[in-house]
């Protein structure tokens, strides 16, 4: 492989593969702005709706730990093909859908799809691109997956106020297919295929695992925590987790190799980007209920105040990649961190009396550091544990930021509500002094991130 450039076939295979995780972002976070029209249309509830993405991110973080395997046991093509095409189903499922239960269908065959193709790209990219080049191709590939979450509230309001929420997948069956078309023609084998069997009881650990702690997570804000829904689930997810790293410390071939967090410089990174992830579901849920509740806007400004911090991600994430490729990873990665930390001070000290322009600036500076480190993280945790460790390393990784997905957005749900109901102030008041909370939890998670890094970046 010529070591100044990248094939074009490879270059359509990891534009093939992030179209695919994009769809499956914008659906999630376009899909939430519709909840209350769901709710109506369908006559159901908050705590049901709230399914339409926990359903979705259940089956992910299910599919992704198998990643790992599935890349050794099947042909790249045949994956991409069979993740493309069922998401492809799950869409034309949820844009004809009439009852909500098959709503709730279409979005767990694209969790399906999305969770194989979820880690395709980046294992594309550490195998076939020249090392020169690894961190520019994560940083494009974190691009097209990054805009995802800035640009879905916009889509989704614009999209359910003007056409009609089923419009949000019609709209992506075009990106869809032209996914399919690139993946086909650019995916190509270089990997030895060698069939690896699937340990059945690690599997059914991962199956309670997530189960129990997205039930108990989804549950949280609105049922006792002495219940069968919230404290019976979190511990059926708790024994999931004790059964599964046992199992996977005592057999020679785990479907999660939990012995490369023995590598103390992968383990800093995995803290930081778990926590890092955390944040980011945390900030989605905060600044548009923020806008919305105590600024008194639309879901529509909410969406447009939040889309340039999108684009400054967009900008930053190959710039990370760039100078991750000349100059190391350390840069980029405390540079970034250390504008997540500033700007989350900012919003932590201003919580109370927050504008719109306010936000949409500092926002912006968390999002320029986000896009900055978050591919050069991503790249260097793989890096550390040796090419032949990258599918388990990526396994690891994209399952923790499915499982992060599933809690992050409940916590400060829970921060925000609990001072609402407890609080003796009007709406408005008591959002912005539960925001404020949520805040100081998520500066306390970016100091430790910022530690992690500092100490495992070298």
């Amino acid at each position: 492989m010529n070591n100044e450039k990248i094939p074009t076939k490879v270059v359509a295979a990891i534009i093939a593969t992030g179209l695919m995780s994009f769809c499956g972002v914008i659906v999630e976070t376009a899909m939430n702005i519709t909840f209350p029209i769901l709710m109506r249309e369908f006559a159901i509830t908050t705590n049901t709706v709230q399914w339409m993405t926990s359903i979705y991110l259940l089956l992910v973080a299910i599919i992704v730990p198998l990643s790992a395997i599935l890349k050794s046991s099947v042909r790249t093509k045949t994956l991409f093909t069979t993740a493309n095409l069922l998401f492809i189903t799950g869409v034309v499922i949820d844009a004809f859908a009439p009852t909500f239960s098959l709503l709730l269908l279409g979005r767990a065959v694209q969790g399906i799809g999305t969770g194989i193709a979820l880690p395709l790209m980046f294992n594309i990219i550490m195998e076939q691109v020249p090392q020169k080049k690894v961190g520019l191709m994560m940083g494009i590939g974190n691009l097209i997956t990054g805009i995802a979450p800035a640009i879905g509230p916009t889509f989704g309001g614009i999209v359910a106020s003007q056409l009609n929420w089923r419009w949000v997948f019609y709209l992506l069956l075009p990106l869809l297919f032209l996914s399919l078309i690139l993946g086909e023609r650019g995916i190509m084998q270089k990997s030895v295929i060698n069939r690896q069997r699937v340990d059945l009881f690690s599997m059914l650990m991962i199956i309670c695992l997530f189960t129990g702690l997205v039930t108990g997570f989804s549950n949280l804000g609105s049922q006792d925590f002495i219940s069968i829904k919230v404290g019976g689930a979190l511990l059926i997810g708790v024994l999931g987790m004790i059964g599964l790293i046992w199992r996977s410390l005592t057999i020679s071939q785990p479907i999660l190799q939990l012995r490369l967090f023995t590598n103390h410089s992968f383990t800093g990174h995995v803290i930081g980007f778990f926590l890092t992830q955390i944040i980011a579901l945390g900030f989605a849920f905060l600044l548009p209920n923020y806008i919305q509740l105590v600024n008194r806007n639309t879901a529509m400004v909410a969406g447009l105040v939040v889309l340039p911090a999108g684009f400054a991600g967009a900008i930053f994430a190959p710039l990370g990649g760039r100078i991750l490729d000349r100059f190391g990873a350390r840069r980029p990665i405390i540079f970034g961190i250390t504008l997540c930390l500033i700007s989350l001070v900012i919003f932590t000290l201003m919580a109370r009396h927050l504008s719109n322009v306010v936000i949409a600036c500092v926002y912006i500076l968390y999002m320029a550091g986000m896009g900055m480190c978050m591919g050069s993280v991503m790249t260097n945790a793989l890096t550390v544990i040796g090419k032949e460790n990258v599918p388990q390393g990526n396994a690891i990784l994209n399952t923790l930021q499915q499982f992060a997905g599933a809690i992050g957005t409940s916590i400060v749900a829970m921060i925000v509500a609990s001072s609402q109901a407890t609080l003796h102030a009007t709406r408005n008041v008591a959002t912005a002094i539960g925001t404020q909370h949520a805040f100081i939890l998520l500066t306390v998670f970016a100091i430790i991130v910022w530690v992690s890094y500092y100490r495992s970046v070298k």
